[in-house]
């Protein structure tokens, strides 16, 4: 496949094919969940940036958390949105390679920072009284930009592999976005090398992260049991709740698509999955990480009680 050639994807959402008037219903069921994406994450950047209470560390990671939720979601939901109302679903083949490469750079941005946010989490309650110290503001921009790096270097390799390959006569691409799993399936070229660096890579990147994270709440819920405090298991319970429920998500999502055997997922499955960690997660992230935070709802309530806003009181 040339980059001349263009790469078509369904118009519809997954499952069959709908009605002209149930399409209409998930273009508006799409657009107002990104829209929530994009205002929630966009709320959490700004209240952090105005706030200098909030310059800490869990916000910073927090603040990157969100820019990365708000890029992942949108490197897909807005040509999904325009292919729902286009009558020719098409996509050129650099701009398929394109959204691929931001695709994976976003996703694996999101492991990264879990990763990082349950370390702060786990320094934060086992070690208390040493969280500055360790948490150093060096530390906290380190282990950012070194997470940018990493992924960024990870995106790269798989784009140039995906490159290398050349394409059948059909085009038709069984997903809503161009994704790595979907588009090998379309290759009609010897694709062993990129199915075994996505199973290593996909190693470092998903599985060990998400067990590093595991180990933080393990020993997170171990070191609260060692305190006979009642308020403090319950606080701490919620926490890990919440972020383990995002966590169980995006990882699990993650995991069953991209270090299953293609071979074994149907192509409804294979969409259901993706729209679970490209759509949802990002939009729920604000709302379980951030919105239920005392810190940033009193952040919002100054802010618009600052600017005279009238609901304020």
């Amino acid at each position: 496949m040339t980059e001349e050639n263009k790469l078509s994807s369904p118009v519809s959402p997954p499952g069959p094919v709908h009605p002209p008037e149930h399409q209409h219903l998930f273009y508006v069921l799409f657009l107002a969940m990104y829209l929530t994406t994009v205002l929630g994450n966009l709320i959490i950047i700004i209240l952090i940036h105005l706030d200098s209470h909030l310059h800490t560390p869990m916000y910073l990671f927090l603040s990157n958390l969100s820019f990365s939720d708000l890029c992942f979601s949108s490197v897909t939901m807005p040509k999904l949105l325009q292919n729902m109302q286009s009558q020719d679903p098409s996509i050129p083949y650099a701009g398929c390679l394109t959204q691929m490469y931001f695709l994976t750079v976003f996703g694996n941005m999101e492991s990264f920072l879990l990763v990082v946010m349950a370390y702060d989490r786990y320094v934060a309650v086992c070690f208390p009284l040493h969280y500055t110290s360790v948490m150093s503001p060096k530390l906290c921009m380190s282990l950012v930009v070194l997470s940018w790096v990493l992924t960024i270097f990870h995106a790269m390799l798989h784009t140039l592999l995906m490159a290398r390959l050349s394409f059948c006569e059909n085009n038709v691409i069984p997903h809503f976005f161009c994704d790595i799993s979907p588009l090998l399936k379309l290759s009609c070229s010897d694709k062993h090398v990129n199915e075994l660096v996505i199973f290593i890579m996909g190693g470092l990147v998903i599985v060990i992260p998400f067990l590093l994270i595991a180990m933080s709440y393990a020993r997170i819920v171990s070191s609260i049991f060692k305190v006979p405090s009642v308020r403090g298991v319950h606080k701490v319970f919620s926490t890990c709740g919440s972020h383990l429920s995002v966590v169980s998500l995006f990882y699990g999502t993650i995991i069953g698509l991209y270090l299953c055997p293609s071979a074994n997922n149907s192509t409804v499955k294979e969409i259901t999955m993706a729209m679970m960690y490209t759509v949802v997660t990002p939009m729920l992230n604000p709302f379980i990480y951030s919105l239920r935070n005392r810190d940033m709802k009193g952040t919002l309530i100054r802010v618009l009680c600052k600017k005279k806003i009238p609901f304020c009181l």
